[in-house]
């Protein structure tokens, strides 16, 4: 339960949701680990997972009750393994408002980091070039809403988008000549050269961008760096993976071998950094808590039909613009979390007036202005 409950707590600490109108679930559909299983403490239930059509009969009746239990509500799928994550949040995210924070929130988080670094860069988005390092679901994901963000921002084709990002897994750079490509890899494999490895894939590509999703501690060492540092004056370097035990590099390492030019964000914290002119550069930390409770809560303020990439392209967006260039040099490609409550009552404005804007949402009575109407409210225990 603690991950569903860290979770809901956020809606409530980030974007004041009534703590009252959510429900933290956690679903127990067995264990493989058989040390669970012969633990005579162990609390769950003490048989195999359940797959396939027993699986898919068992989520239908949690999310049919649900749906009858609340005609209109939010459902956010939470650690869900990639093989059942993408395949479900495609089942039932055009059915009820429903989505996957896991692939959709880290996508908007990391879309919104590389909007800052292009920023500071002075280049748009468009003008650069994204190499990730893991090519899992979650990866693509990330492709995948760059690729819908230049296609709704720069008026490229979503295909056209695709081919600002590449991706390195286990057997090289993903490209047309594999074959037995996993099916979520396929749009990505470009016509270009095969890469055995990811300095080879640098050298080729000349990427201005650098995303870790590999969970391979130290891949991304002072070889990796100094050839991305040499083809960019500013380059962009985000160590995605958790924990910090997994994450591609530190942001220690990333400023050392980029002699401070780094333009980083991780999905582990890190330690500001002072250097020899007194000058204080911190970190920037890619966390889904900017993003998931502000559209969550737009969702259930205007009662949306569905969530859309839309609304995460706009998310990004908008998070993007919260750092002025003073912040953006300082290392800050997200605004201050400590103001997380400011923030998210500008996200959930924007994404539930976008909402009824399309047609998803349904305005409530008297509503003028969103701002106002969001902050309004936001439950603070002062209200109980």
């Amino acid at each position: 339960m603690g991950i569903s409950e860290g979770k809901i707590t956020l809606y409530t600490a980030a974007a004041g949701v009534n703590p009252l109108q959510s429900l933290p679930i956690c679903l127990d559909v067995g264990t493989n680990n058989e040390s669970f299983l012969q633990d005579p403490d162990y609390k769950g239930i003490k048989a195999k997972r359940i797959t396939g059509a027993e699986y898919d009969a068992f989520i239908k009746e949690v999310m049919d009750a649900l749906k009858a239990w609340q005609p209109h509500i939010l459902v956010q799928f939470e650690d869900f393994g990639n093989n059942n994550a993408f395949r479900l949040l495609e089942g039932y995210r055009h059915d009820m408002c429903a989505f996957n924070d896991d692939i959709q929130g880290t996508a908007c988080i990391t879309l919104a980091g590389l909007l800052s670094a292009a920023r500071a860069t002075g280049k748009p988005l468009k003008e650069h070039r994204v190499l990730f390092l893991g090519a899992g679901e979650a990866g693509t994901g990330i492709g995948e809403l760059i690729a819908k963000y230049l296609h709704l921002k720069h008026g490229m084709t979503v295909e056209e988008g695709r081919q600002h990002c590449f991706f390195i897994d286990s057997k090289g750079l993903v490209c047309k000549s594999r074959t037995n490509l996993q099916h979520h890899k396929e749009p990505f494999a470009h016509d270009v050269e095969f890469c055995p490895d990811l300095k080879t894939a640098i050298e080729q590509l000349k990427p201005t961008a650098l995303v870790g999703v590999s969970t391979i501690a130290k891949a991304f060492n002072e070889e990796i760096l100094k050839a991305l540092y040499k083809l960019n004056e500013r380059p962009i370097i985000f160590p995605l993976s958790n924990p910090t035990s997994k994450s591609e590099c530190t942001y220690q390492e990333a400023f050392k071998w980029t002699e401070g030019k780094v333009l980083f964000a991780s999905g582990s914290p890190f330690d500001p950094i002072t250097d020899n002119e007194g000058i204080v550069h911190y970190p920037a930390q890619a966390n889904n808590a900017y993003i998931f409770p502000a559209v969550g809560y737009a969702a259930v303020l205007a009662r949306s039909k569905e969530i859309t990439d839309e609304m995460f392209v706009l998310s990004a967006e908008v998070l993007s613009q919260m750092t002025d260039m003073q912040e953006l040099e300082q290392g800050r490609l997200f605004p201050p979390f400590q103001n997380i409550r400011a923030i998210s009552k500008v996200l959930t404005a924007r994404v539930a007036e976008h909402m009824v804007e399309t047609g998803l949402g349904t305005p409530p009575e008297g509503v003028k202005d969103w701002e106002n109407f969001v902050a309004a409210n936001m439950w603070t225990a002062s209200k109980l």
